[in-house]
């Protein structure tokens, strides 16, 4: 059976709401969000397979008190800021919708650059009209992993943080944020930008980004992980099949991918995560890890 305890000494009911939630900018988010990018149907293209499931699923999250979703045009494309805006709109007044621009999607379901300023103002517009709002909570700007083939895409990062800078000082955006960067970038974000989140992968088993994750703690950012369970990809190690996870799992009767969720959420206090799925079943097990207590000789096996 899962040991739902809470993790520290204190147990006030102000306490377990603050080591529960941490601030996206301006907003005050519960650390345990919500991801839109299995919504749509394989490869992130096209419908759902389960359309109703997946409105399920967007629905019983905001019922179990997430109020931080992740999202983007991209994903679909459309699909999935329609699924939410079909779901949930109106929104709750908590709900802080957060989404990413920086590519596009094509027939073939490639992901290709989209990072001139002009493209980040129209994909902002895109992703406030399909959600059905006039003001997102924040956009990350996705770089991208290589250096673009077609020069016109090779665009300074100082001139895509200020067309991002330009959109929230029309009011269009809450906060600026950042994915896919190097500590160099990210300093530069903060700089210039007022950085309030970083997506970057980062998990149990892959902590190459500690440098990231270091100075976004320093300042009080937010930092939220893609593959908190490790890679997306068959070939690469996962969280859920590593020897140490699974044996802390059998022991508190929780499942590996709660582990490796639970250890994220005790590893830093701005640690944000956003797991996605498109079943119900699944969400209730994503959200449990929020209440998975991990002792320390838990965390002692796991670090090591």
């Amino acid at each position: 059976m899962l040991q739902i305890l809470f993790r520290g000494t204190r147990t006030t009911p102000s306490y377990r709401l603050a080591m529960r939630t941490f601030h996206l900018g301006e907003f005050t988010v519960r650390r345990m969000g919500f991801g839109a990018m299995q919504l749509p149907g394989r490869g992130v293209m096209g419908p759902p397979r389960d359309h109703d499931e997946a409105i399920r699923v967007l629905r019983r999250a905001v019922e179990r008190g997430v109020n931080h979703i992740d999202t983007a045009q991209f994903y679909g494309p459309d699909v999935a800021n329609q699924l939410i805006r079909e779901a949930l709109h109106p929104y709750p007044e908590d709900l802080v919708l957060v989404t990413k621009v920086g590519s596009l999607r094509d027939a073939a379901g490639n992901w290709n650059p989209a990072q001139r300023p002009e493209q980040l103002r129209a994909a902002v517009e895109d992703n406030l009209r399909t959600l059905g709002i006039e003001r997102i909570g924040a956009v990350n700007l996705r770089l991208m992993d290589h250096e673009p083939d077609d020069p016109a895409q090779r665009v300074p990062l100082e001139d895509k943080l200020a067309e991002l800078v330009a959109l929230r000082e029309e009011g269009k955006l809450a906060g600026v944020g950042i994915s896919t960067a190097s500590v160099a970038q990210v300093q530069q974000a903060i700089e210039q930008a007022d950085a309030v989140c970083v997506q970057n992968a980062y998990s149990l088993l892959d902590q190459s980004d500690v440098a990231v994750l270091d100075l976004c703690d320093e300042h009080g950012i937010a930092y939220v992980p893609y593959f908190p369970l490790g890679s997306a990809f068959p070939h690469l190690p996962k969280v859920t099949d590593d020897p140490a996870v699974q044996a802390v799992a059998a022991r508190l009767g929780a499942t590996p991918a709660q582990v490796g969720l639970a250890w994220l959420l005790a590893h830093r206090k701005n640690v944000l995560l956003i797991p996605g799925t498109s079943s119900v079943a699944h969400l209730e097990q994503n959200l449990a890890a929020a209440d998975l207590a991990l002792g320390p000789d838990d965390l002692a096996e796991l670090d090591r």
